[in-house]
């Protein structure tokens, strides 16, 4: 199995997505950072600290970052007007500066859990944001202007 950051918690509260795993098949020595990138842009980044101790890592994300960052003049348009629901898609990693490890849950021998587990979503300046696993079973974040789902 490819080395990857494997998600144990997810805790999406209180204006904040907090993020609980262990980093899987690489030496989890130096400093990490949890690494957000805008699928549709991959050049738009937000990162944050990420605290590890021994392989286990901790961080969070406040969801207010993620809406200011996905809120661009369209979709605020769009919020305006009702004219449409837009959503955006952030892939979730941790990294060291050298790697980046895809964040996800694989060693659970759950598969699906794109279908199984949700979560709750928050809501932002009339963005909602959301943790959702992948069809790969990735962790990643969706940011949807407009009508609550």
């Amino acid at each position: 199995m490819k080395p990857h950051a494997e998600i144990a918690e997810v805790w999406p509260r209180d204006g904040r997505v907090r993020l609980v795993g262990h980093i899987h098949g690489h030496p989890a020595e130096g400093r990490w950072r949890l690494l957000l990138t805008r699928r549709s842009h991959a050049e738009q980044r937000l990162d944050y600290p990420a605290q590890v101790k021994g392989d286990r890592f901790e961080g969070e994300l406040p969801v207010a970052d993620l809406a200011a960052a996905t809120g661009t003049a369209e979709t605020e348009a769009e919020i305006g007007t009702g004219a449409g629901v837009g959503v955006e898609e952030w892939d979730i990693h941790l990294t060291d500066g050298q790697v980046e490890l895809r964040a996800g849950r694989r060693l659970d021998d759950i598969h699906g859990k794109k279908k199984i587990m949700v979560f709750p979503e928050q809501r932002v300046r009339g963005i909602g944001v959301r943790p959702y696993y992948t069809v790969k079973d990735n962790l990643s974040l969706e940011c949807r202007t407009g009508a609550s789902t």
